[in-house]
């Protein structure tokens, strides 16, 4: 199997992730999921003339700047009218613009004595002044939401407010992760020497979650080929995606691709043209099983995660979204003619616009000299330096 370019192998996970199947989710249990319908306005947002501001309600096609109270206009009240323009209503912010009335004086322009106010000098009048007009926000029948919308609160809001109580969504996968090797030690537990604690799956958790992913469990399994083959059958059965980190290269204990294939997982591509995480795997098992096994090594994990497995994830639930930006180089930048660079960043201003400064590390090892980056850029193949200046793609580590 040849070596897949980073284009080339980006291309196949979306080619091949099978969409998530819709289902109908409530407004509680929306955040992360992407929709699977199109969203329309229940009726003209807002529906009502809208008071902005606390004050009275008056006609402004007077001159007087002195007038009666009749009444108090409250959020959620139907609207009371006024039939002479010496008279006004109280109205509090939210509630309905009172009938006869087109403008809102707030309260700290006016001066009330009993029933009686007066407008200060600073008070000016015209119509719709602090009212927000019917409609002026959407209209009945809109569409406001496409399908492919990754849900935040804000969509949720919006789909609360169109009059729906649940939305049809592909929800965020069930994920597994799995990390492989003898040497690797659970945090707090006693270690020796030429052992090393277990790290990577801790560090994908947490980028998953931070992108919104919650069902995700955690297994260990050590490298030996029939006990991990018995672990990991049951995994891809309760699983729509697994997550592998280690056992993926070609050392005499990397199992994980032969496994993988034991189990009915279909090789997509393994190896991929850059520096680091050439070691990518992707496959897919013909029930719509997703798998990602990543390379072992910190460095190579992380980007590998950000930049394959968190766009497959959510190409699968049928999101529009991308995870990268276009950042500018700071400084010259040395290339390589045979693959992809990836390389941590951090992130400075200079000529009123973001650019990124380059922070390699001193291997795919190395994940403390990750501390104070923001993400990493992706070179192109190619012999020719890049210039300062250079727009390349950007990744961050957080959304």
């Amino acid at each position: 199997m040849s070596i897949l370019s980073v284009t080339q192998a980006e291309t196949a996970i979306n080619v091949q992730v099978p969409l998530l199947t819709p289902t109908s989710v409530g407004l509680r249990h929306l955040q992360g999921s992407v929709l699977a319908e199109a969203i329309y306005m229940e009726r003209d947002q807002p529906p009502f003339n809208r008071v902005t501001m606390d004050g009275i309600a008056i006609n402004s096609r007077t001159s007087l700047r002195d007038f009666r109270i009749i009444g108090t206009q409250a959020a959620g009240s139907p609207p009371l009218s006024i039939l002479q323009t010496d008279e006004c209503i109280e109205v509090m912010t939210g509630a309905e613009l009172p009938t006869g009335c087109d403008c809102v004086i707030p309260v700290e322009q006016i001066k009330r004595s009993d029933n009686r106010v007066e407008l200060l000098n600073s008070a000016a009048m015209h119509p719709n002044l602090n009212v927000q007009l019917r409609g002026s926000d959407a209209t009945q029948g809109q569409l406001i939401l496409q399908p492919g919308t990754r849900l935040s609160a804000t969509e949720i809001a919006i789909i609360a407010s169109a009059g729906y109580r649940q939305a049809v969504v592909r929800p965020s996968p069930r994920i597994a992760l799995v990390s492989t090797g003898n040497e690797l030690i659970e945090p707090g537990e006693a270690i020796k020497d030429w052992q090393i604690r277990r790290s990577n799956t801790y560090a994908i958790q947490a980028a998953l979650q931070q992108h919104g992913h919650r069902h995700v469990v955690d297994h260990h399994l050590v490298d030996d080929m029939t006990s991990m083959r018995n672990a990991l059958n049951p995994i891809l059965a309760d699983n729509d995606v697994v997550i592998l980190s280690g056992g993926v290269s070609m050392g005499k204990f990397d199992y994980v691709p032969q496994v993988l294939t034991d189990l009915g997982v279909q090789c997509i591509f393994h190896k991929v043209a850059q520096r680091p995480g050439k070691p990518l795997w992707f496959g897919l098992r013909s029930d719509g099983k997703t798998v990602y096994a990543l390379p072992g090594n910190p460095v190579s994990t992380l980007i590998c995660l950000h930049r394959y497995v968190l766009p497959g994830l959510l190409h699968s639930m049928g999101a529009n979204a991308s995870n990268s930006e276009l950042i500018r180089l700071a400084h010259q930048v040395k290339t390589n003619a045979d693959m992809t660079l990836f390389l941590p960043v951090t992130l400075c201003r200079q000529n009123d616009t973001v650019q990124a400064i380059t922070h390699p590390t001193r291997g795919s090892g190395d994940f403390i000299s990750l501390l104070g980056t923001q993400g990493f850029v992706q070179l192109p193949q190619t012999a020719i330096p890049l210039e300062a200046g250079t727009e390349v793609p950007f990744y961050r580590w957080q959304s």
